[in-house]
């Protein structure tokens, strides 16, 4: 098993809780920089556990801000950019 060092990210879920997430890839679509992470416990090498989130980086000064894709049309956009990807 190859196990592969990812950074964690600290950022407040959605009921106002700390999470911590693995970045695992940054991509881009359209000029706009999206990060795919994990949930830091998730186990990589277990693709039926992998529940992969995707959010918008901003970068904000020195700092990233991420933020959840509100729009199902961007969202599809990005999805299908990295599905592509992918397959190359």
């Amino acid at each position: 098993m190859n196990e592969k060092e990812f950074e964690i990210i600290k950022t407040v879920g959605e009921n106002g809780e700390e999470v911590e997430l693995k970045l695992v890839d940054i991509v881009t679509v359209n000029d706009i920089d999206y990060a795919l992470l994990l949930p830091a416990d998730a186990d990589i090498d277990n693709e039926e556990e992998c529940e992969i989130v995707l959010m918008r980086l901003k970068q904000d000064n020195s700092e990233y801000l991420f933020e959840t894709i509100e729009d199902d049309d961007e969202f599809e956009l990005v999805s299908q950019a990295i599905l592509e990807e992918e397959e190359e």
